[in-house]
C-alpha cells in the first residue's frame, strides 16, 4: 500500500503564488508516476501535471504550462503554482500510479491523496 498525505493549498489573490505538497510513504516501486488533478464546482476533473519518478519526464495541461511546475523531492510530489487566475479555484488532488504511464486519466492511478482547496480571488 501507498499512502499519499497532502498539505497545501489555501486562498490567494489572483496573480499569486501557492504550493501544494503530496509526501508518499509504504510501498515503493522501482517505476511508478505521480500527478496532480484538480476538480472546479461543477465541472469534471481535469489533469493538470504529471511527473515520471524515475526519469523525471514531465508532462502539463495546456491551461498551466509555463505557470505551474511539477517536481518531486525524495518521497514528495510537488506543484508550485505561479501567476494564478481565479479559474484555477478548485480541489487539487495528488495520484500515484504504479506503472510509470503519467496518464491524464485520473481513474488509472493506483492510490489517490485526500485532496486541497485552492481559492483563486480576483
Amino acid at each position: 500500500q501507498v499512502q499519499l498525505v497532502q498539505s497545501g493549498g489555501g486562498l490567494v489573490q489572483a496573480g499569486g503564488s501557492l504550493r501544494l505538497s503530496c509526501a508518499a510513504s509504504g510501498r515503493t516501486f522501482t517505476k511508478y508516476s505521480m500527478g496532480w488533478f484538480r476538480q472546479a464546482p461543477g465541472k469534471e476533473r481535469e489533469f493538470v501535471a504529471a511527473i515520471n519518478w524515475k526519469d523525471g519526464a514531465v508532462s502539463y495541461a495546456d491551461s498551466v504550462k509555463e505557470r505551474f511546475t511539477i517536481s518531486k523531492e525524495k518521497n514528495t510530489l510537488y506543484l508550485q503554482m505561479n501567476s494564478l487566475k481565479p479559474e484555477d479555484t478548485a480541489v487539487y488532488t495528488c495520484a500515484a500510479d504504479e506503472n510509470g504511464l503519467m496518464s491524464r486519466n485520473f481513474r488509472l492511478y493506483d492510490y489517490y491523496g485526500l485532496g486541497a482547496q485552492v481559492t483563486v480571488s480576483s
